[in-house]
């Protein structure tokens, strides 16, 4: 119990020592007016790449958008920052590449999902609201991750290499503990992180099945975390007032072609299988329930009657 303590990471985080860039007011807007991204560039140092359908690879810079399907990319020496449209967020270390494989957030709603994928590299990240109210994924070459609201490293290296590819759970920065449910490409369960400042390591296991270990965070390797992890937390803190003035540049009643349910489901279907149905069926909004000693309504009051 001592020797896990050494490696928990008290929050809130300091804040780092770099300042990002703050994006100016017309790269805010560009990027409101892009009505079907589902993110936005926060924070950049160095250099970073997004690449879209099969067209070349083209530099990042702070309040870019970001959509489902674009191939993320950083360089030597680099970080990019990214807050989605919930509020997650992700820091890229350098030399990582991920994948928005899909995004669905509408606020309120049922069917909110999200998967991305970690091809290589080192990702941190910050779990909000469609962790919270729907479904997240993470996924690696080798496995696939359940996020349920929290904060996290994942680390892929390159191919070639002894390492292993590494889950971490972390505390979030007010000190909430969430959890990591860890699965192989076929769906078999193979363990749940439930402690801050845990991990496990996934390793071929007895005839080459993916087993996840569990791993004990070196002192070198925590202290280097835990410069990740205030990159994140100024970047999530970042990302969110941009996402604030987002909000208010797109307008209130402003529908977003991501916020559309997921075609091919029910319109409020839950992970699981539960449903978010009223009892007795649907009932028009502001219409109170029928109950006893509530008056009917009564119709319109004919002034012609007899008297």
């Amino acid at each position: 119990m001592a020797a896990r303590a050494q490696y928990q990471m008290p929050p809130p985080y300091p804040a780092p020592a770099y300042q990002p860039q703050q994006p100016p007011p017309q790269q805010a807007q560009a990027a409101a007016a892009a009505d079907n991204s589902v993110g936005q560039v926060a924070t950049i140092q160095g250099s970073a790449t997004v690449t879209r359908a099969n067209a070349a690879a083209t530099a990042l810079k702070v309040a870019d958008p970001i959509f489902k399907n674009d191939t993320l990319e950083t360089g030597a020496n680099s970080a990019l920052g990214v807050t989605f449209d919930d509020e997650t967020t992700f820091s890229l270390s350098a030399d990582t590449r991920i994948v928005v494989n899909d995004f669905v957030y509408q606020e309120g709603g049922g069917g909110n999902a999200a998967s991305f994928n970690v091809a290589v590299g080192t990702a941190a990240f910050v779990a909000s609201l469609v962790a919270k109210t729907g479904d997240m994924t993470i996924t690696t070459p080798e496995a696939a991750i359940g996020i349920r609201g929290t904060t996290g490293v994942v680390e892929v290296p390159a191919g070639g290499g002894a390492a292993a590819p590494t889950v971490k759970l972390y505390p979030d920065a007010d000190g909430h503990v969430g959890q990591i449910d860890v699965f192989d490409r076929q769906g078999n369960r193979l363990g749940a992180l439930t402690q801050g400042a845990s991990a496990f390591q996934l390793r071929p296991g007895p005839g080459g099945r993916l087993t996840a270990v569990p791993y004990r965070i070196p002192p070198q390797e925590a202290a280097r975390d835990r410069g990740v992890l205030q990159r994140l937390n100024a970047t999530h803190n970042i990302g969110r007032r941009m996402l604030i003035q987002r909000r208010q540049l797109r307008g209130p009643n402003r529908q977003r072609p991501n916020n559309q349910r997921r075609q091919g489901g029910p319109q409020n279907f839950r992970p699981g299988g539960q449903q978010n149905l009223r009892p007795g069926g649907p009932r028009p909004f502001n219409r109170p329930p029928p109950g006893p000693g509530r008056p009917r309504p009564r119709g319109p009051r004919n002034d012609n009657r007899n008297r």
